[in-house]
């Protein structure tokens, strides 16, 4: 098989405990549309996207918190236009409860103009809304690393 000339992500699929209380969460600070969704008991889905197009799938089919010792997952990360709209769901999330790794907008690395909030769902998955500019020129909160390292 040749290399895929287009290759894209399609969507991500995240375990959760509650699908109710994440499918709320998702569509509050994404204004993710339901495209499709699975209601049997044992069986409990949602596709979530925009335009039609799908972009996160919640699987009701764990429990606990996501584990940030163990491999698998590290973040997600959403990029948007500007920062003003960074902010924004910011002020969704901090409506929300939603625990936050730093405070307010901060840049991915030392003096960096992109930049975003880093924080996590209801089940403790790492997610991250970012804006490729317009972030101030600071110091990031890990000298040296790359803030969505989430350190």
């Amino acid at each position: 098989m040749s290399k895929a000339k287009n290759l894209r992500t399609g969507h991500v699929g995240l375990n959760v405990t509650d699908l109710d209380r994440s499918t709320a969460f998702y569509r509050e600070v994404f204004d993710f549309d339901v495209l499709a969704e699975g209601k049997d008991a044992d069986r409990r889905w949602i596709f979530l996207g925009r335009d039609s197009r799908l972009l996160v799938t919640l699987w009701q089919q764990s429990e606990g918190t996501a584990p940030t010792a163990l491999p698998g997952l590290h973040h997600l990360s959403f990029e948007v236009d500007t920062v003003d709209e960074v902010r924004a769901a910011e002020e969704v999330l901090r409506g929300l409860g939603a625990e936050f790794s730093y405070e307010g907008v901060v840049p991915h690395g030392e003096s960096g103009t992109s930049g975003g909030v880093f924080f996590a769902d209801p089940d403790g998955i790492r997610l991250e809304i970012y804006a490729p500019t317009g972030a101030d020129p600071a110091d990031a909160p890990t000298a040296g690393a790359p803030t969505c390292g989430f350190f």
